[in-house]
């Protein structure tokens, strides 16, 4: 069905805002022409990403970058 089963989104986390955090978050979804709960989602991995030091994105040779060292 799935080329990677892995890569199927049924993972849920839950996340509370109070009604300043979720009217700035519905602002900017609303700006940027997204869905909220997709602005989100994409926020929390990028930042996830950075710190890290990894990335989603493939590089120029087809590989994805692996965690830096700490330190």
């Amino acid at each position: 069905m799935y080329p990677d089963n892995k890569r199927l989104r049924d993972k849920r986390l839950t996340v509370r805002f109070d009604d300043y955090e979720e009217k700035l978050l519905r602002a900017l979804a609303n700006y940027l022409g997204e869905q909220p709960t997709t602005l989100v989602r994409e926020l929390a991995l990028r930042q996830a990403e950075e710190l890290l030091g990894v990335s989603r994105e493939p590089m120029a040779d087809g590989s994805v970058s692996l965690p830096r060292a700490a330190g």
